[in-house]
């Protein structure tokens, strides 16, 4: 089957993505080789640099989102990008130690095509791999200008994101249906903090490392928090009805761990994905996330419209808001 052309917004975004990864990499290759070399190798594999045992690799990574929203935000405060790369990297690694615990909190013995850390490494190691991680990231923050502010940032992100990982967890146990379900309200809290609060950083710090202003530093976390619900919503259709060619992911795998998402669910005896996935997307579940994951793309874009950026770097941002939350669907 011949490959999908990909549109011009993927085609942008795309090259954003790039062009950011290729400043960012140099200072987050450097950082991680700070590391205790067997932490760092772990660390290394996590990101698709190499394999188990340390022989290089080309695995695939993640999209760098995070690090390309750090030295989007320092260029829309009117810096040069390279004052966001400290940022880049500390949301990267954050990023990274998140997930290495996210796939043992969750039994996920994939990332990206690949065994997770924890399986190719052990459980205890690769928790180990994620609290250097963390470290590192505050490290590398108190190392740069306006170090304590930026660390306080990144803090005030972290608690957020736990609260948001401890809510999700906590919905695994609670019913579909009645009193005790999860409402949507809880849902979007719990996204914006799990998902929302490191985008916000991310663009935050860049641009508060590159000087802007409080207002404008406000402005943009809260635009990538609504930015980080409408990931989040689209990221939930996309494990119902995505295609596992292109997201890596198995159809109606979050309906088969019985997930919370934002999508109500009927769920009967184990092996009924597909049935539970038409029953949600016939009750209007599938149009009704899509549409309030546009509506987070709307409140995002009027914050960046009524924030004093520059005008390439506002750009920039808008191009990489349309691509992710309009994500292949």
């Amino acid at each position: 089957m011949t490959a999908p052309l990909a549109s011009p917004v993927q085609d942008s975004a795309r090259h954003i993505l790039t062009r950011c990864r290729d400043l960012v990499r140099p200072a987050l290759e450097e950082a991680v080789g700070r590391l205790h070399p067997w932490v760092a190798e772990m660390a290394a594999y996590s990101f698709g640099w190499c394999e188990v045992g340390g022989a290089p690799a080309t695995a695939p990574g993640g999209k760098g989102v995070r690090q390309a929203l750090a030295v989007l935000g320092a260029e829309a405060a009117g810096g040069d990008g390279r004052a966001g790369v400290p940022a880049a990297v500390a949301v990267e690694l954050v990023h990274a130690f998140s997930l290495l615990h996210d796939d043992i909190m969750d039994g996920d013995p994939m990332r990206r095509r690949r065994p997770a850390v924890w399986r190719a490494y052990g459980t205890g190691p690769a928790v180990l791999a994620g609290d250097g991680l963390f470290a590192l990231a505050v490290d590398t923050l108190a190392a740069a200008p306006e170090g304590p502010g930026a660390v306080r940032l990144l803090s005030a992100a972290l608690a957020d994101l736990v609260r948001g990982q401890a809510d999700d967890l906590l919905f695994a146990e609670r019913p579909w249906t009645g009193p005790q379900r999860v409402t949507p309200e809880e849902y979007r809290t719990m996204a914006e903090g799990k998902t929302g609060a490191l985008l916000g950083c991310a663009v935050a710090l860049g641009a508060a490392l590159a000087g802007a202003p409080p207002a404008t530093v406000g402005a943009l976390d809260r635009a990538g928090r609504h930015l980080g619900v409408a990931f989040q919503l689209v990221d939930d259709v996309l494990g119902v009805w995505g295609d596992p060619a292109v997201t890596g992911k198995p159809v109606g795998g979050d309906l088969r761990e019985r997930k919370k998402t934002h999508l109500p669910a009927l769920l009967g005896s184990p092996g009924r994905e597909k049935d539970a996935a038409a029953l949600i997307e016939a009750a209007g579940g599938r149009t009704a996330a899509l549409a309030e994951a546009r509506a987070h793309t709307a409140a995002a874009r009027a914050l960046l419209a009524g924030a004093p950026l520059a005008g390439g770097a506002a750009g920039d941002l808008s191009r990489l808001l349309d691509f992710l939350a309009g994500r292949e669907l």
